[in-house]
């Protein structure tokens, strides 16, 4: 680099001057680089192309499976405490549909890769809390709006999923005021949560956050948020004093396992324990009668043991008056989040899998001492909830 006394010179002449440059020695332990001859700014950044690794016959599959089991062991290391938690949850899921959703820095899009994310998560949410309740809010042009109301159906809540037309920009005040809006309904006894889903780095507020930010902690409303694009300081320090959790999805998988995060229970916020008062509905009769949720006609149905009104699915709330209808399977489904299954331990891999025969046992029951493959774990915790060798 040339002095600032020295004259331009043209490209032909050399510089006679060597004080003219400045020599910097990036290498050493005082330099720029590191010591394995990287420089220091890349150390916190991960190659993903030196992780896959060839084999001695050149095939990469080795790297791919080692992969793959290390994401399955993440899975199935849970927290097991045996704590209160709230299994009767009232959620408001909120999406930004505004235009920055359009972006392809997920396949094929933002909101296409949201919107399956979602599908998968409101049939895990359903499965694993069956007496739950949710509601689907977007976010848009400033506003927000209601998809569906308050519901158990699955149904009603996939179906306002398909095909969302993008436009303007998000509001995190609207959305956040809609969806304690909709949480005023929610008993006490309940746990009451919004899970949002933002790809805009901005939001378009009409009022001062801080005042829906002391709203949300005086209701007790815990707030969740996955971000598409980078860490916002307001959008986390709402999760933060809410009690809830905030992550950055890379990609498309990382979408769908913050979301699933959101699935078991949280631990209970509700100190005083109270009677809550349910019906087990039974079957209608097969006569066409209206329904008191949709008043439309049907056959089919479920009929409230106290008032006798016809409802569509299970679990709800009778229309009438407003008892809360549920089938026992339900409630046997809430109850294993109670007193989940304990995290198996590492095992002898020589030893069979006690559960399939086939794969090798690396894990262990801690009770009955069975030892089960990798696979077999994560299906006893995700879907069985009980150990085959205990029971």
């Amino acid at each position: 680099m040339a002095g600032p006394n020295n004259k331009s010179k043209s490209s032909g002449e050399a510089i006679e001057d060597d004080d003219a440059y400045i020599d910097i020695d990036d290498t050493g332990p005082e330099g720029l680089k590191g010591a394995d001859g990287g420089y220091t700014w890349e150390e916190e950044y991960k190659r993903s192309w030196d992780v896959i690794q060839e084999d001695a016959s050149g095939s990469i599959q080795s790297s791919i499976t080692g992969i793959a089991e290390q994401q399955k062991r993440k899975r199935r290391l849970r927290d097991t405490a045996a704590v209160q938690r709230g299994i009767m949850r009232h959620m408001v899921f909120v999406l930004d549909q505004s235009e920055g959703m359009s972006t392809r820095d997920m396949h094929p899009t933002r909101i296409q890769a949201s919107v399956l994310a979602a599908e998968q998560f409101i049939g895990e949410f359903f499965d694993q809390n069956p007496i739950a309740q949710l509601a689907m809010v977007a976010t848009k042009d400033g506003l927000a709006e209601r998809l569906s109301e308050l519901s158990g159906n699955p149904q009603d809540h996939l179906a306002v999923l398909r095909a969302p037309a993008l436009a303007g920009e998000p509001s995190l005040q609207n959305a956040l005021e809609l969806g304690m809006h909709t949480l005023r309904r929610a008993p006490a006894h309940g746990e009451r949560e919004i899970v949002c889903v933002f790809g805009s780095l901005t939001t378009c507020d009409p009022g001062d956050i801080e005042q829906t930010l002391a709203a949300l902690k005086q209701s007790g409303v815990r707030v969740s948020m996955v971000h598409l694009a980078a860490e916002v300081h307001v959008f986390k320090r709402i999760c933060r004093e809410t009690g809830g959790r905030f992550s950055v999805a890379l990609d498309s998988e990382g979408l769908r396992e913050a979301l699933l995060e959101s699935v078991p229970p949280p631990v209970g916020t509700r100190t005083v324990a109270e009677l809550v008062l349910m019906g087990f509905a039974g079957k209608s009769s097969g006569v066409l009668t209206p329904c008191a949720c949709h008043h439309e006609l049907g056959f089919s149905g479920f009929v409230c043991p106290r008032c006798g009104a016809k409802v569509c699915a299970l679990p709800t709330e009778c229309d009438v008056c407003g008892l809360a209808l549920v089938a026992a399977p339900h409630l046997a489904r809430s109850y294993r989040h109670l007193f989940p299954e304990e995290n198996f331990v590492e095992a002898d891999e020589r030893a069979a899998c006690f559960g399939c025969g086939r794969g090798k046992a690396g894990f262990g029951c801690p009770r009955c001492g069975q030892s089960f493959c990798l696979e077999c774990d994560i299906f006893i915790h995700e879907t069985l909830h009980n150990c085959p060798g205990c029971t």
